[in-house]
């Protein structure tokens, strides 16, 4: 937004705080999300359920929006019978609904638009997105990737969320679409015991961002919170970049029963050494909400 620091520009001067979780916020909100779209359904259907879901995340704190594009896909949309042009606008939508959301917060900082960009295996609704190995190359990746992360580029986010990656060969192919876009983006695996989804050392799958200038953050989201810890010192120390880390609650979903299990381990308290770590983005995933966003921001914007 026209006045507004670039993300880059805060990044370099401090800690930044991410919102949490889209679809737990709409649930809670009494919206239906049992459906193979998620919560990108609502760009259609109910667009303006996800400006208040965004609204009540900077109302919390939080300084960044990730958009409601994680599933919003031109074959996702194309088994409802949406045309290709509709996709676009409504991936257009997805970063204006955010924008709305910001103009409403009258907030006194900056805030910014994240335009989320979901795995390959978001679009299958099938739970493969915490697994990987599609059995596509890297090229198919890129050829599946691209037009959406040009749709979303065109709407001018302040940052592509290149979040949730399963494994090495999606993020080469996202990497792939980065140049000429105009746009900067983070790159965030989706992680286990310090490997990616697929099984690849954390390592290995953070260096291919080391030497992306278009990369301004490397992390972890959508893991348990005693998952990120270790990915945080890990990604800071191989890319030298700032971090990015927003984890779930701690409960696991399970893609079978369409529900999550478990118990809620996210501590405002871990929060501190993942910032210690060389965390900057910092914020909550699935079933993280407004309360714990908003007990995190205290927590980071309290004087040393």
């Amino acid at each position: 937004m026209r006045g507004t620091p670039s993300l880059t520009d805060a990044l370099a001067e401090g800690t930044v705080v991410l919102d949490g979780g889209m679809s737990n916020r709409l649930a809670s909100a009494g919206h239906d999300l049992s459906d193979e779209l998620w919560s990108a359904r609502l760009l259609v259907e109910d667009p303006e359920a996800i400006t208040e879901a965004h609204l009540a995340y900077f109302e919390a704190g939080a300084d960044v929006a990730i958009t409601a594009s994680y599933q919003a896909t031109f074959e996702g949309f194309a088994r409802r019978g949406i045309g290709r042009d509709r996709v676009a606008a409504l991936l257009a939508l997805s970063v204006g609904s955010a924008r709305t959301a910001a103009r409403r917060a009258r907030a006194a900082r900056p805030l910014w638009v994240a335009a989320s960009v979901g795995p390959y295996g978001a679009m299958l609704a099938d739970g493969s997105e915490y697994r990987g190995r599609y059995g596509l190359t890297v090229a198919e990746l890129e050829r599946f990737h691209r037009p959406r992360v040009e749709a979303l580029a065109a709407a001018e986010p302040d940052v592509l969320a290149l979040e949730t990656i399963p494994d090495t060969d999606e993020a080469e192919a996202l990497l792939r679409i980065l140049p000429g876009l105009g746009v900067p983006a983070w790159l965030s695996y989706s992680a286990t015991g310090g490997r990616t989804r697929a099984g690849q050392p954390l390592e290995d799958a953070f260096a291919l961002a080391a030497g992306v200038d278009e990369v301004v953050a490397v992390g972890v989201n959508c893991c348990t919170p005693e998952d990120a810890g270790h990915a945080v010192a890990l990604a800071a120390r191989v890319t030298g970049k700032p971090v990015v880390v927003y984890p779930n609650s701690g409960e696991t979903w399970d893609a079978g029963a369409r529900a999550w299990t478990g118990s809620d381990t996210f501590t405002v308290e871990q929060v501190t050494g993942w910032h210690a770590s060389g965390a900057r983005l910092i914020g909550g995933c699935c079933r993280v909400g407004p309360e714990t966003i908003s007990a995190l921001a205290t927590t980071l914007r309290r004087p040393a």
